[in-house]
């Protein structure tokens, strides 16, 4: 593909389409569980024990050109523990699993490093984990984990929005860990991951390289759970893979979003290097908001006073999501 061709996540070798199909058909093979958007939910009585399992991603393979591997372990329990605070439900512990083609203590040490740092922001609890040594299947390595929490059954989101909530959305804190594959593709063109990043340049900050504005953390959202306790949350998404169609999530509706975050230079600079429209953007990526709730607008008034969330629209009958100019179902 020519540098000037459009470039979309597919061309880049991620086919939205077919990973949800072939998660659904996995999914329908499981057996009798409760099941929110974002982690299952098993009923032991009085609470609901959940648990959601990801991994870090083509992410990775940045952190290997770079030899950095300090934050990717930050990625993997952020994409866990994010999942279960869209379901409503309090992050308790988390396990990873390693898998390499050889063992080396330098990057397990800064692997497990990132871990303990994401535990100590998420505020779960390190319980153990594997480490694979398998050259025949892995190249470099491989991160991935699973977290559990537990909540009370009134805790938990009922996971549909209603018409007329309104949207409170949170900051993302960069790319996150989703739609790697793309920037990767995008960012790799006319760059090295060692390379100066251009646009820091631009606004006169120097320091950062390419490949370090790729590998900025994901945000943790556990903080949000204290907040959103004792009011009325229909339903909240974690806007990651699939960019703000994530939203549709939450139900059926019309997502009309007036007032998003601002998306982050490194969006910008993706967009540029690999020609990608802005429908593909915001179907790959957070753009800038990592997390949106939907609740009634009184209680979405006060949820942004108190947090570092705002209004960023509402729900209205439909289906689509309508962010900046664009129609996305």
């Amino acid at each position: 593909m020519s540098d000037d061709e459009e470039l979309t996540y597919a061309d880049a070798g991620v086919d939205i389409e077919a990973s949800e199909a072939a998660t659904s058909a996995l999914v329908g093979a499981v057996g009798d569980i409760d099941e929110s958007e974002y982690a299952g939910l098993l009923d032991i009585g009085d609470r609901y024990l959940a648990l959601a399992t990801d991994g870090v991603g083509t992410k990775l393979l940045v952190a290997e050109a770079l030899g950095d591997y300090s934050t990717v372990g930050i990625d993997c329990i952020a994409m866990n523990a994010n999942d279960l605070v869209a379901s409503g439900v309090e992050p308790v512990a988390f396990v990873d699993y390693l898998a390499v083609d050889e063992p080396s203590e330098a990057f397990s040490q800064q692997v497990g490093d990132g871990l303990a740092a994401g535990a100590e922001e998420a505020g779960v609890a390190l319980v153990g984990g594997e480490t694979a040594v398998m050259p025949e299947v892995i190249k470099g390595l491989d991160l991935a984990g699973a977290c559990v929490g537990l909540a009370p059954k009134d805790a938990v989101f009922p996971g549909e929005a209603e018409t007329g909530d309104a949207l409170v959305g949170f900051p993302a804190s960069g790319i996150h860990s989703n739609g790697l594959t793309l920037a990767r593709e995008a960012a790799t063109r006319n760059y090295d991951y060692d390379d100066p990043f251009p646009l820091d340049a631009e606004d006169g900050e120097e320091g950062r390289s390419v490949g370090e504005v790729l590998l900025e953390p994901t945000r943790i959202y556990t903080y949000l759970l204290d907040h959103l306790r004792g009011r009325e949350v229909h339903a909240a998404a974690h806007v990651t893979g699939g960019g703000w169609t994530n939203l549709s999530r939450m139900g059926e509706f019309r997502y009309e979003i007036t007032d998003p975050f601002d998306a982050h230079p490194v969006f910008e600079f993706v967009q540029a290097e690999g020609n990608v429209s802005d429908e593909e953007m915001h179907r790959t990526f957070n753009m800038g908001t990592g997390f949106v709730v939907a609740l009634p607008a009184d209680d979405a008034e006060s949820l942004a006073d108190e947090t570092d969330g705002r209004i960023i629209g509402e729900v209205a009958e439909g289906d689509a999501v309508a962010v900046r100019g664009l129609e996305l179902n």
